[in-house]
């Protein structure tokens, strides 16, 4: 597309562009017919036996140079009719290879939507050339940020900041977005500013979730087939899942499953994954305001699957409670299989206490916070007014394992929870979900994962949960 490079500005970095319909060789030998060609500004193809790579177009930065060897972090090959991510490695000033497979896609305006375990061939060069990530988690009533750079075995936690707005408690609307896909871009803008301001953080570049509630999420059954069919299978088929037009959504997969059935013929399960075009503009829009520089959006489940579960191959099923929205993801492998998405949250438990007691919502969530469902004596009021709305969070649970076996019938049964988000310091909360769920019940523990200032500890029981979406944002960039 002629306006794809206007989306790569030029700065500390310098910008290459490459186009072409012709191998140039410019006294260069030995060119292989995989190579990319590129000319500082000018020329290059991507050739291709089978003839289906006729013009391409790359667009890149140049982020490490060594005499003769040339390090790009990432390029865009636009193909006819798609696109594709791979990350570049330049052998000379004339000459870069494919040196690793990628996401399939790229976000339509230029921010990946990354939903790859591939560790990263690029990692040490990376580290020098940005210092530090920030992993940035908006929720519906708050804004978790988190700084890492690499430590001397695992990542550094450097920095860390917590925003969350009291004034959902006082008025319903007063959030930051809500699961009917609105987000308060104004809002969300000065909040992020501010937080930003306050951490001061090294680096600018930052890697963010999208809530699942914006994603459209569903698990196909096809039968077996090969890349190409399956990407035409995947357009045609999300036509008839997908509630908008496809020109106005970004559309990917995971493959999460196989089985044979009882001809003998195989199929394989599918996670059709569709984000609105608009959702992702906003966030563009949010974070250039905020002065960072948006690498990466990312599904919160697929963060919550790095940072809790990792590489854990335990079927695990990951509850998130946050203040307005309940994300439970099943994780199998340490992948993401399937998921699921309640408005039942943490505010209605908020709610109920300030109804029944006839208090301030403010002074509601501190009760909250503070007695949890285990008091007793004269306290124990609390715990009879909270639990059917804990209840109902649970039912909604066991809604989604009901479903998840109906979709995955030979899968290994659920073995274990894990809670994260703020409604997981919820005092009593771990015992509670274990005897009604059946499962052993812990909460998330991302921060095992990283290195981080020993003054931090006493706080770490707390802020695991809360950073479980933040942290796993940035673990990607380290492995």
């Amino acid at each position: 597309p002629a306006a794809a490079p206007s989306r790569y500005h030029a700065g500390p970095w310098q910008v290459f562009r490459a186009v072409g319909k012709r191998a140039w060789h410019d006294g260069q030998k030995n060119v292989r017919r995989s190579s990319i060609f590129l000319r500082h500004s000018s020329h290059a193809i991507a050739p291709s036996s089978s003839g289906v790579l006729q013009e391409t177009q790359a667009v890149g930065k140049i982020i490490s140079r060594n005499h003769c060897h040339f390090m790009c972090e990432c390029a865009t090959l636009y193909y006819p009719g798609k696109c594709m991510y791979t990350p570049l490695e330049i052998h000379s000033p004339l000459t870069m290879r494919r040196v690793a497979a990628a996401p399939r896609r790229l976000i339509s305006n230029g921010v990946k939507w990354e939903h790859s375990f591939m560790s990263n061939p690029f990692r040490s060069l990376r580290q020098q050339i940005f210092p530090s990530y920030l992993g940035v988690d908006i929720g519906t009533t708050s804004i978790k940020m988190v700084e890492v750079k690499q430590g001397k075995q695992l990542p550094q936690i450097t920095n860390y900041g917590f925003l969350e707005s009291s004034g959902h408690l006082v008025r319903a609307n007063k959030v930051l977005q809500t699961s009917s896909l609105k987000i308060f871009e104004k809002e969300v803008t000065e909040l992020l500013g501010l937080i930003v301001s306050r951490m001061k953080p090294e680096g600018r570049v930052a890697v963010a979730s999208l809530p699942s509630f914006t994603a459209f999420m569903t698990v196909l059954d096809l039968p077996d087939m090969k890349g190409g069919e399956l990407e035409k299978a995947m357009q045609f088929q999300a036509r008839q899942y997908v509630p908008l037009p496809i020109s106005e959504m970004q559309i990917d997969w995971l493959n999460v499953g196989e089985y044979k059935d009882d001809k003998g013929f195989g199929h394989q399960k599918v996670l059709l994954i569709a984000v609105p075009d608009e959702q992702i503009r906003k966030y563009q829009a949010i974070f250039k305001a905020a002065g960072l520089q948006l690498r990466v959006l990312e599904i919160e489940s697929l963060s919550l699957a790095r940072s809790a579960v990792g590489n854990d191959a335990t079927p695990t099923i990951i509850i998130d409670i946050g203040s307005r929205s309940t994300n439970i993801a099943f994780v199998d492998k340490g992948q993401l299989t399937f998921n699921a998405q309640s408005d039942f949250a943490s505010a209605s438990l908020t709610q109920a206490l300030s109804s029944a007691l006839n208090i301030n919502p403010i002074r509601a969530e501190e009760l909250k916070r503070e007695r949890g469902i285990t008091a007793v004596g004269p306290t124990a009021e609390l715990s009879t007014i909270m639990l059917p709305f804990l209840d109902v969070i649970i039912g909604e649970v066991k809604k989604a394992q009901y479903n998840y076996r109906v979709q995955f019938p030979t899968a290994p049964a659920v073995a274990r929870a894990v809670l994260s988000g703020g409604g997981a310091n919820l005092p009593g909360i771990e015992k509670y979900f274990q005897d009604q769920l059946k499962l052993p019940v812990s909460k998330a523990a991302p921060f095992f994962k990283f290195e981080y200032p020993s003054e931090v500890e006493p706080l770490v029981g707390e802020l695991n949960p809360l950073f479980s979406v933040a942290l796993g944002l940035t673990l990607k960039e380290f492995q």
